[in-house]
């Protein structure tokens, strides 16, 4: 088994309960090639197609074992992935009785192995057949005190990189009179500054033209809105990277999406790529008029 690019593989398992699907999501956000609950029969061929996709660098496989048959099958997939050569963790999620037992009662589902116990006696059963899983994990995380959010930044500790783990900001500008953007987290409003539209000489250019965007960052009110709203970035930077929020959309707009929003834009990106945040630019009206 050959493989066009190194592949590093990711074995995601642990108690029901116990946050596998959020660790999943995370890992994902973090740039790896995420398989859900796939049967353990299938992870060597699944690991075989992907070693063959360019680009294809991390997979994180999320397995749900509950007994049985499964326990062999995972095994043998796992014996069979190190025999290829593959780097192989494990990580381990775990969480107390009380903690597991209070999640299910408050999403109101059934335990998997709930059927043939009742909720208690399902995890601690559960519990059980988990153990020599949990004793081969390179990593075991008790989530049994974590939130969501807790739980998103251990595993960007463990798996991430500085390149996942950046703010990625996409600045849009846009004409009021085409609609706000509906997937926008931050909006301003560009309409307090004097309108090139009212000078003939740029009327019929854009905020990307030297002329425009000279005029329109000349006003002093500019200034200091691109003083203040770059300060404001970098402000919740820090908490929606606490809250695991990676790609943020800040929707600059003015009448028609043309001038001033454009000159804006560009002037703020300009500002946060030297700041050294990841951006990226959207002119969604320019040329619509």
């Amino acid at each position: 088994m050959t493989s066009l690019e190194p592949l590093d593989v990711l074995l995601v398992t642990g108690m029901s309960g116990a946050g596998r699907t959020t660790a999943t999501k995370a890992l994902e956000d973090l740039g790896w090639y995420t398989v859900d609950n796939i049967p353990s029969t299938l992870i060597v061929d699944v690991i075989e197609t992907l070693s063959h996709q360019a680009g294809v660098k991390k997979v994180a496989i999320s397995v749900d074992v509950r007994g049985g048959s499964q326990f062999d099958e995972l095994k043998i997939a796992l014996a069979q992935i190190k025999e290829h050569g593959y780097p192989l963790r494990i990580v381990f999620l775990e969480a107390g009785d009380e903690a597991i037992v209070r999640r299910y009662e408050s999403s109101r589902r059934p335990h998997p192995l709930q059927r043939e116990h009742h909720l208690l006696e399902a995890v601690s059963v559960e519990r059980g057949l988990l153990g020599s899983l949990r004793a081969k994990a390179d990593l075991v995380i008790d989530t049994s005190n974590l939130n969501v959010h807790e739980l998103r930044r251990a595993i960007e500790n463990a798996f991430g990189d500085e390149a996942s783990m950046t703010l990625r900001v996409s600045i849009l500008s846009f004409g009021f009179k085409y609609g706000i953007p509906v997937d926008a987290d931050m909006v301003a409003d560009m309409r307090f500054l004097p309108n090139p539209f009212w000078n003939e000489a740029l009327r019929e250019h854009s905020g990307q033209d030297d002329d425009v965007s000279a005029y329109v960052i000349a006003q002093p009110e500019t200034e200091k809105f691109l003083t203040n709203y770059t300060e404001l970035i970098q402000l919740v930077r820090a908490g929606y990277m606490r809250e695991g929020k990676r790609f943020v959309t800040v929707a600059i707009g003015c009448t028609g999406g043309k001038h001033r929003s454009v000159a804006v834009v560009e002037e703020l990106a300009r500002r946060l790529t030297a700041d050294n945040i990841d951006t990226r630019v959207v002119h969604r009206d320019l040329g619509r008029e």
